[in-house]
């Protein structure tokens, strides 16, 4: 199943990472930086093209979080995560 916009839910800001309850997955990623942070879901028979992007749509404290129902494990994911590029500083946000 592919994501739209309207299948991501707020979710749950713990476990950290990418966990599948059973019926979703769920996504949660600490960054204290960060303005925004999409996933990015990729098409298993070519991995190059991605097939789906969607924000995720709530932050609570430093964790940006979502839950996208019907989504199955061993689906290929990605972050872009927006914010200050700051090296020096160690801030590395890069979207791209």
């Amino acid at each position: 199943m592919i994501a739209s916009l309207m299948d991501v839910r707020p979710g749950s800001p713990y476990p950290l990472g990418a966990w599948w309850d059973g019926q979703g997955v769920g996504f949660a990623v600490f960054s204290s930086v960060a303005t925004r942070v999409e996933v990015c879901l990729f098409d298993p028979a070519d991995p190059s093209r991605e097939v789906s992007r969607f924000d995720l749509p709530e932050v609570t404290g430093d964790t940006w979080h979502g839950y996208v129902p019907g989504l199955s494990p061993g689906t290929l994911y990605g972050l872009r995560v927006h914010g200050p590029f700051e090296p020096r500083e160690g801030q590395r946000c890069n979207p791209a």
